[in-house]
Order: structure tokens, then C-alpha cells, then sequence
């Protein structure tokens, strides 16, 4: 035994630099991934004979929005594209939530026609709707077209929500007090409005629409909040974070081999799903964000956009295009 204390006291004597080094490094990633994380919504608000739909909930942070939602004891709508996939998931939320009351519908958001489909549904079938969470979303895909001829990451991640929101806007003011809540990303921060080439026919790039989309996220909302003072309805915007979902898959597979390694030990950093839904659900749920309005936030907590997201002559001109592009009157 004596052998043994003296063996490891002369490992640790002759090792002390190294394992010092190693203890530092160790406490120094679990700290990054402890920031990394990112806040925590400690609402305890129920939400019990209240109705949520969220769109893309089928996966990623907008199934843990929903089972959130249903733990909470909403009715939860799952509008999403691929109903095998959310039926599965919805199965999964009613069993692991003990909410029954969990159910998908249809929702393409690449097509005009898909969305009102949904919202005549919707209209038809529900008595309420509490909150509206428009998560799904597309990201750095190629040049590819909506049905209706957009360029597919404006068309899904804007003007398909912003048509859903639209027409849904009677229903959320007959169930006020209501919220809406955008899903955008800290990518808006190098975007810019193509207002003389919204689709980007003269010059694509996966990335620049990416931006766009996601800054027209956010001037969406802030056109929204003010044409909803005083109907009780209020909206955010928020940068989830960045996290481990399917969102990243376009943009993973034009990755060389030496790259994609060069990220792994990254990717063990980033945020879980669970973690990236933080603020979803916070900008939906929390109690102290009931009556501010047209707000960005980050981390369940508000946080200052770059300047073009805050230029309210650009949020009234992306929503006089986007009326005209869906045909909103």
C-alpha cells in the first residue's frame, strides 16, 4: 500500500505542470459550455384551457417548445410539413407531457395555398388561439423556389409566416390577452433588405439570404407590435442560440471532410434543443414580458439588435412588399 502512495505522490510530483494544465483546461470548457447554454425560462405560468400553435414543431427546439407548452397544459397545434414525422412526435409529446390534447395539422410553408389550408382549418376548428410560435425555418439551402416563385428561405422563414400571422390575427385578438412570438437568429446581424432584388435573381448566395430572412424576422415583429397597441396582442423576436438541430444540414454538407473535423469538438459546446428553446418559451410564457411589445431577445432576456433591425421605415416597406407578394390586401 505504501508502495502505491509513494508511486502516485511521485506521478503528480513529476506530472504537476501537465495536470495542472489539464484541470485548468477542464474547468475552462465546462465553463465555456456552462455559458454557452445560455439562460434558463423559470416561469411557472400555466396554461391550461389555452391553445398554441407551433410551426416545425415536429423536431429540434420547436418539439421542445412544445412539450414544454403541453407539460404546462396547453392545447398544442404542431403545424408542420411532414406529417409522419409529427404524428411520431406528437405521440411522443402525449406520452412523456401526460397531455392528450396534442394534435398536428398540415403546414407547407412553401406554399401560399398550404398556409391559408391550415388557417381555414384553424378558423373552423378552434374556439381560441393563446400564442403563436412561427419556429420553422430553412437554412442556407441552394437557390431553390417556393410553389409560389420566391426564393425559398425568404418565401419559408418570412412571407409564409407572415401570411399565417395575417390571417390568424382575428382569432389571436378574440383570444386576448395573446402573444406572438418569431423564432430569428443572430444572423440578422450581417443581413441587409434586397428591396430591388428581394429574391436574389441577380446575385444568390445561401448565406445572404439566410441574413435577409432573418432580419426580416425581426422588422416584421416591430411593424407587428405596432399595429397591434392595444388589442392586446403582443410579439417578440429572439436569437435561440446556436444549437444541435437539423436546421444546420444544408450548410454541414458543403463542408470539406477537414472542416466538418476541425468543428466536431465545437459542436459538443453548442446549445441541446432543450437549451435553444429557452427563449421561445420564455418570450411565450413569462409573466413579466406580458405587456412590453416589438422586442428582440437572446438568452430569455432583451437584447439590442443591430441598426437595420430597428429601422421602422424598412419594417413599413418589407411589410407593404410582403402584403403585395402574398396577396394580403
Amino acid at each position: 500500500m505504501q508502495n502505491y502512495v509513494d508511486g502516485v505522490k511521485e506521478f503528480v510530483e513529476n506530472h504537476v505542470i501537465a495536470l495542472t494544465v489539464t484541470f485548468v483546461a477542464v474547468v475552462g470548457v465546462l465553463a465555456l459550455r456552462r455559458w454557452m447554454a445560455g439562460g434558463v425560462c423559470r416561469s411557472k405560468a400555466r396554461l391550461d384551457g389555452k391553445t398554441v400553435l407551433i410551426t416545425g414543431a415536429n423536431t429540434g427546439i420547436g418539439k421542445e417548445t412544445a412539450l414544454d407548452m403541453a407539460q404546462r397544459g396547453a392545447r398544442v397545434i404542431l403545424a408542420c410539413r411532414d406529417m409522419t414525422r409529427a404524428r411520431i412526435a406528437a405521440d411522443d409529446i402525449r406520452q412523456r407531457s401526460g397531455n392528450g390534447n396534442v394534435v398536428v395539422k398540415k403546414l407547407d410553408l412553401a406554399s401560399l395555398q398550404s398556409v391559408r389550408d391550415l388557417v381555414k382549418d384553424v378558423q373552423e376548428n378552434e374556439e381560441r388561439l393563446d400564442i403563436l410560435i412561427n419556429n420553422a425555418g430553412i437554412m442556407m439551402c441552394p437557390k431553390w423556389e417556393t410553389e409560389d416563385g420566391f426564393e425559398m428561405q425568404f418565401g419559408v422563414n418570412h412571407l409564409g409566416h407572415f401570411l399565417l400571422t395575417n390571417c390568424l390575427l382575428d382569432l389571436l385578438k378574440k383570444s386576448a390577452p395573446s402573444r406572438i412570438v418569431i423564432v430569428s437568429s443572430v444572423a440578422h446581424q450581417k443581413g441587409r433588405m434586397h428591396f430591388d432584388d428581394i429574391n436574389l435573381d441577380k446575385s444568390y448566395s445561401p448565406e445572404q439570404s439566410y441574413r435577409q430572412s432573418k432580419l426580416a424576422n425581426i422588422l416584421f415583429c416591430r411593424e407587428l407590435a405596432k399595429r397591434l397597441q392595444g388589442t392586446g396582442v403582443t410579439a417578440y423576436s429572439l436569437h435561440p442560440g446556436v444549437i444541435r438541430t437539423e436546421l444546420g444540414r444544408h450548410f454541414l454538407s458543403t463542408l470539406a471532410m477537414w472542416k466538418k473535423m476541425i468543428l466536431m469538438p465545437f459542436l459538443l459546446l453548442i446549445k441541446s434543443p432543450w437549451e435553444g428553446a429557452q427563449t421561445t418559451i420564455y418570450c411565450a410564457v413569462d409573466e413579466s414580458q406580458a405587456d412590453v411589445s416589438g422586442l428582440y431577445y437572446s438568452d430569455c432576456a432583451v437584447k439590442q439588435p443591430r441598426p437595420q433591425a430597428l429601422d421602422d421605415a424598412a419594417a413599413k416597406k418589407l411589410w407593404d412588399l410582403s402584403a403585395s407578394m402574398v396577396g394580403l390586401g
